[in-house]
């Protein structure tokens, strides 16, 4: 095989290998029910403000009135500045309602956020991530 074709395989196969990752990294349906949507109403007990994701731990009953520790999946720190959320917006205690998409594993009381309510400080935000 001449060079030229030797460089161009190597740079297809750079190229997939860092393309697989963020494939696989916004794979949400993998995760997620994406077609179906839950409702839950509970207190935060954390607020992690991170890449590539945020995540907002809510004690909250699941669909038997079993309290839980919800780990609701959010959009990236970055992402959610722009839409003016910060590390500060969600407190532990404050009362929340939270609308997502629920995991696929009922048992690990994951969502995928889509809209949230806090009651406490009279604030609202909906809107996707990806």
């Amino acid at each position: 095989m001449n060079l030229l074709k030797q460089t161009g395989v190597a740079l297809f196969v750079l190229g997939a290998v860092i393309a697989a990752p963020a494939q696989a990294h916004h794979s949400f349906p993998a995760t997620y029910f994406v077609d179906q949507s839950v409702t839950i109403e509970g207190t935060v007990v954390q607020f992690l403000f991170r890449n590539p994701h945020s995540f907002v731990h809510v004690l909250a009953p699941d669909k038997d009135g079993t309290m839980q520790r919800w780990a609701v999946e959010w959009g990236a720190g970055g992402a959610l500045a722009q839409d003016n959320v910060s590390r500060d917006t969600l407190k532990p205690g404050d009362k929340v309602v939270i609308k997502g998409q629920p995991g696929r594993n009922a048992a690990d009381h994951r969502i995928r956020m889509q809209a949230i309510e806090d009651k406490t400080a009279n604030w609202k935000w909906a809107g996707t991530f990806g």
